[in-house]
């Protein structure tokens, strides 16, 4: 016979103050835990939406990032001739050659700010792009010291608002527009003239890489072979999605160190739990002598106990979800290993990270109630109905 559960419900009302303090403390867990797994998630999110499926990024072989790449503009020209490349409307071919660098810019909340992603391309690099729109202003005209910025680097960083002007290279860049790349990691960067940035930077024959969209996948896979086996050019062609899925690396060391610092508090909470079912346990020695008189067996105790600490933990469970739902979109930015610098991203709370919490909650729950509810389900009938 099974203990009814309006038992643990009214033993948890009775202890208010011993169910809100435990309860806080397994919702802080909760809370951490889901913070850091909705932090890696808006970041995976950023990188793996970023990119074509149909487009590949042309890099110098065993390069890690455009930045490091180097690949030569007569490199370029002869990437335009080969075959499976999709066309413009004009009948040129879809690459597009590009710089990339970075410059500091002091953020809105720190003065010593962050590194942000430059990249140099033409107008063709803004059309094969068709998924980044205007917010506001206007794009860079060929030629002239304009920029366009994502809008995740005109929300954080300072002076990089419309008609504002930022200075690198040899002089200062107005900026004309700002773009939404639609939460990808094209919202972290600033756009320019590919001829003009290249002026100012001396890389007037030195590409970081060129963009190219395939005719279709086979196609694609095709050019990529074609890359590879081409000794002359010493390129590789990378998939525009999977190169950016691959910076999801970044994520990893947070990631990790977030969910050693969750489970440390776990231990901590379970143990907290665990006393509070103890203390429980020692109180309600003669309701357990009781029970056992009446009839209920160790097994029902036991469940009973176990289920009451359930309770509790998710409790506060569902208290730290409450605590880090206000998390939800809100914006941030990590610095990035594999470009060196930073890539905005909005936290997200997912429903699976939500049923990550309630099980974790779950587990804290179980394994701080056990040993307790072990102990109440072994009491001696006589020895706990002696209990003052």
């Amino acid at each position: 016979m099974a203990i009814p559960l309006s038992y643990n419900f009214r033993n948890l009302r009775v202890r208010k103050a011993t169910t809100v303090m435990t309860a806080l403390g397994i919702a802080l867990t909760v809370a951490v835990l889901l913070g850091i797994l909705a932090m890696v998630a808006g970041l995976k999110s950023a990188l793996q939406s970023s990119g074509n499926p149909l487009q590949m990024i042309v890099v110098r072989k065993n390069s890690a990032s455009e930045l490091v790449s180097q690949v030569a503009r007569e490199a370029i020209s002869a990437i335009r001739f080969k075959e499976g490349i999709q066309k413009f409307p004009d009948g040129e071919p879809m690459v597009s050659a590009e710089i990339v660098t970075v410059m500091n810019l002091p953020r809105k909340n720190d003065p010593e700010g962050a590194n942000v992603t430059i990249r140099g391309l033409s107008r063709s690099g803004v059309k094969m792009r068709p998924e980044i729109r205007m917010l506001s202003g206007r794009w860079f005209e060929p030629g002239q010291r304009e920029v366009a910025v994502g809008k995740s680097v005109a929300a954080r960083f300072v002076s990089a608002s419309l008609d504002h002007s930022l200075h690198f290279g040899r002089g200062d860049w107005k900026i004309v527009g700002i773009f939404d790349a639609g939460k990808t990691a094209f919202d972290s960067e600033i756009w320019g003239d590919l001829n003009q940035i290249a002026t100012d930077f001396n890389r007037s024959e030195i590409m970081s890489s060129a963009l190219v969209r395939a005719v279709d996948p086979i196609a694609l896979q095709a050019l990529k072979t074609s890359m590879a086996d081409d000794q002359r050019l010493y390129l590789e062609g990378k998939s525009e999605t999977e190169y950016y899925a691959a910076q999801t690396s970044t994520a990893r060391p947070v990631e990790f160190l977030g969910m050693f610092v969750a489970v440390i508090m776990a231990i901590g909470s379970s143990f907290a739990a665990m006393n509070t079912m103890y203390a429980a346990v020692a109180r309600r020695a003669r309701e357990i002598g009781t029970l056992r008189i009446l009839g209920f067996s160790r097994g029902s105790i036991l469940l009973s106990f176990v289920f009451e600490s359930l309770l509790l933990s998710l409790l506060g469970g569902i208290l730290g979800i409450v605590l880090v739902l206000p998390m939800n979109g809100l914006e941030s930015g990590i610095g990035n290993s594999v470009t060196f610098s930073e890539t905005g991203f909005d936290f997200r709370i997912t429903p699976a990270i939500i049923v990550v919490g309630l099980s974790f909650a779950t587990v804290m729950g179980i394994l701080g109630g056990l040993l307790p509810a072990r102990t109440a389900a072994r009491a001696d009938i006589l020895a706990a109905l002696r209990e003052l």
